[in-house]
């Protein structure tokens, strides 16, 4: 495999994402970030990126949203050498949970957490792929919140600023960092 370094920045990672329009519905731009993961420099650009912010923070944690929040922060938590924890879509984990509903840009949804899966007092770093209206990323902060862990900061490749979720993310006292940041979600 043959890297370009010359053409890994991160806005060349914002190129690679593929916009969707209309969909899951009529009005919604999406943006989908699997043609970063089917590159082998550009997925270990956005890894690294994350890495690099990371490390020498004394996270023990990283918990990743349903779905794409897995893949990333699977991947980021090997690199930091800790534990990954998957918050899932309600159903889906086998062991006793609870649980938080959130709304979403285009309906409402339930994110679930395996009861023993944060240590109280554990310094957990809360990834996913994008930032819209904040839903999704405050239900994760508050499932890690109700177990007794702190959520060190919430992470993502993609906030849309035309949209109020970041700004919720931070009145609610958690960090936030994105790698791109970009109008026209809806």
């Amino acid at each position: 495999m043959k890297f370009h370094p010359e053409i890994m920045t991160v806005d060349a990672l914002a190129e690679k994402i593929r916009k969707i329009p209309n969909w899951p519905q009529d009005g919604i731009l999406f943006h989908d970030i699997t043609p970063v993961l089917q590159s082998p420099e550009y997925f270990r650009l956005l890894v690294d990126l994350l890495t690099y912010r990371y490390m020498g923070q004394q996270i023990d944690a990283v918990a990743g949203l349903d779905a794409r929040g897995f893949i990333i922060g699977a991947a980021l938590a090997y690199q930091l050498n800790v534990g990954f924890v998957p918050i899932r879509k309600k159903g889906k984990l086998p062991y006793e949970t609870i649980s938080q509903s959130y709304a979403l840009e285009y309906g409402e949804a339930t994110v679930e957490i395996h009861k023993d899966a944060i240590k109280t007092g554990a310094r957990v770093l809360l990834v996913d792929d994008l930032v819209a209206t904040g839903g999704t990323m405050l239900a994760g902060v508050e499932l890690i919140r109700r177990l007794g862990g702190n959520v060190v900061e919430a992470c993502a490749i993609l906030e849309f600023t035309d949209l109020s979720g970041a700004q919720k993310i931070r009145d609610n006292h958690v960090p936030l960092f994105t790698l791109l940041q970009n109008e026209g979600c809806l």
